[in-house]
């Protein structure tokens, strides 16, 4: 059996990105092959094939996407032909119209939630449950800055934070996006355009700080983020948007108030089906009450993934962007 799916020979921009035919063997012990009806475009995708993060090549690319089972392995009984899924988080090679893969990494989509949302959510979604939920737990009350408050995470988490009664100050670039965060949560948004963040922090927070920066930016915030913090604050840096972060000196942290600083991602917080199971439970209960509303804003098919890459790279987009098979 046969599938298209997207490929690079070598890490490289857009155009490295081929549509190529790849063959399709049937699952092992505990696999599962899954027929794609979405994929979910992240930032993470840019990075594998840019070459921020190293694959063995060839390669797919790729790490989230929502289907329905058409066959199973030995020993795999919690999915089933027939049963939508969604995954997030790897293996890497979403971009394709079928793939055979680890059937652990499958959860079950509820009715409610179609599946270009499940293709849009799950990494951004889950993301944003264990940064909120586990990295910094955050409390009713508290204020915290995020970072590209309009983009397919800081959407969601700008109405995650205003569910549990948090507020939330966002950065985005321009007058547009700064509204479309506000409609989605955020208390206050800086355009990093015009304004200067640390300086609207520390006015809106009477010169206290933030108790938690969420920080996917990278290079471009990385000084601002920490000057952000209040005393014991912890800087959360999930990402690299703007180019990966020099080396710097730990002692910067104990000058600037003592300051804790993770780097975590997906892969660590859902290694094992109870915390995958966990996070997904708890984005789903999220949508289908409501208080999250997922915006799918563009559209491309799977041969068009170069655009696609492209418009995310030259933020064009917003939101949360699906490839369709």
């Amino acid at each position: 059996m046969q599938a298209k799916a997207i490929r690079i020979h070598k890490h490289g921009p857009a155009s490295a990105m081929k549509l190529e035919s790849v063959e399709l063997g049937k699952p092992k012990a505990g696999e599962a092959l899954v027929r794609h009806t979405a994929i979910g475009l992240n930032f993470i995708d840019v990075y594998q094939r840019s070459g921020l993060y190293q694959l063995p090549m060839p390669a797919g690319v790729g790490t989230e996407a929502a289907g329905v089972v058409e066959a199973v392995g030995r020993g795999v009984s919690h999915v089933k032909p027939g049963d939508r899924v969604a995954y997030a988080g790897g293996p890497v090679g979403a971009y394709c119209e079928a793939r055979v893969m680890p059937a652990a990494r499958l959860v079950k989509v509820p009715s409610g939630v179609s599946d270009q949302q499940a293709a849009a959510m799950m990494l951004k979604g889950m993301t944003v449950e264990y940064l909120l939920c586990r990295t910094y737990p955050v409390k009713k009350g508290e204020t915290v800055l995020f970072h590209a408050a309009a983009g397919g995470v800081g959407l969601i988490a700008g109405q995650w934070l205003k569910a549990i009664g948090a507020v939330a100050i966002g950065t985005a670039g321009g007058g547009a996006k700064c509204r479309l965060a506000k409609a989605h949560g955020y208390a206050h948004v800086i355009d990093y355009r015009k304004q200067n963040f640390v300086a609207q922090v520390k006015r809106l927070t009477k010169g206290a700080g933030v108790p938690v920066v969420y920080d996917s930016v990278g290079k471009d915030t990385w000084d601002g983020s920490l000057d952000c913090l209040a005393p014991r604050g912890m800087l959360v840096s999930f990402g690299n948007a703007s180019g990966a972060v020099s080396a710097f000196a730990p002692g910067v942290l104990a000058a600037k108030g003592s300051l804790y600083l993770t780097r975590p991602s997906l892969i660590t917080y859902t290694q094992n089906r109870a915390d995958l199971e966990l996070s997904a439970r708890r984005l789903f209960r999220m949508v289908t009450s409501g208080k999250v509303k997922l915006e799918i804003n563009q559209t491309y098919a799977l041969k068009d993934a170069a655009k696609a890459h492209r418009d995310l790279e030259g933020r064009k987009t917003t939101g949360s962007t699906v490839l369709i098979p």
